[in-house]
């Protein structure tokens, strides 16, 4: 696993540690909600995850970007199906989406590296 791969997942277990220590039940239910939506229903988690990604791209949110693109390696996304999400993201987000797609590249090939 690439350093900044390993760095931003430390990062934001840490921190989601951080914040469910504090035992705000909102936040809580926020967290939980956000898993239970990611998982298997009538849609799969992969397609789940893509259009997770999509989204993160167009509301130009990196962090979430990367923890999409994560989990899109994780189930087995290609990475020609990568790019054809980019270009979803880049067509409904407009040019304002390229600086994350530049940065959503390097992620992927960091991802794709270990």
């Amino acid at each position: 696993m690439s350093d900044s791969i390993k760095e931003f997942n430390d990062y934001r277990a840490k921190m989601n540690d951080v914040i469910l220590s504090k035992d705000n039940l909102v936040i809580k239910r926020l967290f939980n909600l956000d898993t239970n939506t990611y998982a298997a229903g009538a849609l799969e988690v992969k397609t789940k995850e893509m259009l997770g990604l999509v989204a993160s791209m167009v509301l130009r949110c990196d962090d979430c970007i990367k923890y999409h693109l994560g989990k899109c390696h994780e189930q087995g996304v290609t990475t020609e199906e990568v790019y054809e999400i980019f270009a979803v993201a880049n067509i409904v987000g407009g040019t304002i989406v390229i600086p994350h797609t530049r940065r959503g590249a390097e992620h992927w090939e960091a991802l794709l590296q270990g």
